[in-house]
């Protein structure tokens, strides 16, 4: 039974990797939601009040009830709408999808970031081979069109940062970190993922990040 957009509401940011990915999962739910679009720096009181612990998006309220962080939030759409699984029902495949998921989170977007946007030379070039190790690790996981077989499930909507954002970091940064010649299987991934119709759609505008992004580094770099 469809719910009421007033019975599902999504606090969350345009440009956000993490809310993004709860909306993917939504999207692919079918389930009607209402958008509530925070600042960046300057939350609202709402949202503090539904995630006081650690004050920050996405924040999905259903029929008054808060759930906060990401990852979480996407497990409770799962296990509360049944349609259309985003995770195993084997629980050791279940399990497996969980541990993925905190490794991307974990040893993919932190040292990927780092590498990033980090300038001293020493620390880039630790955060950019912790980086290629964690990719590599995805590389050889990766057997099907997806991490979820020939849907998407947890793990591709977790590493929507390494499929959308990345590459646009890496392009403005100078990076040659994620190749198809590097890693053949997760950028073809990549392109699969950016490219499925729900995706898609629930991407962020491209010249948006990717002014946002230069302007980032070109203050970094001057701030030397």
């Amino acid at each position: 039974m469809a719910l009421n957009q007033e019975e599902v509401k999504l606090f969350g940011l345009v440009g956000s990797p993490f809310s993004t990915r709860v909306e993917i999962a939504l999207k692919l739910k079918g389930v009607e939601y209402r958008y509530e679009e925070e600042k960046v720096g300057n939350l609202s009181d709402t949202v503090i009040k539904y995630n006081p612990v650690y004050k920050k998006v996405p924040v999905l309220v259903h029929n008054d009830k808060p759930i906060a962080e990401s990852l979480v939030i996407i497990e409770y759409i799962d296990e509360t709408w049944k349609q259309n699984p985003i995770l195993p029902s084997d629980p050791y495949k279940r399990a497996l999808a969980r541990f993925w998921s905190k490794f991307i989170d974990d040893k993919c977007m932190i040292p990927a970031w780092k590498t990033a946007f980090t300038l001293d030379e020493k620390e880039r070039e630790k955060s950019f081979e912790e980086t290629e190790d964690a990719f590599q690790f995805l590389e050889n996981e990766l057997k099907d069109k997806f991490f979820g077989g020939d849907d998407i499930g947890l793990i591709d909507i977790t590493a929507v940062f390494i499929a959308f954002w990345f590459p646009i970091v890496q392009e403005v940064t100078g990076l040659k970190l994620f190749t198809s010649e590097k890693f053949p299987k997760l950028y073809n991934w990549s392109q699969d993922f950016n490219n499925h119709p729900i995706v898609k759609e629930n991407l962020p505008r491209r010249e948006g990040l990717l002014a946002f992004f230069k302007a980032r580094y070109e203050s970094l770099v001057a701030s030397k």
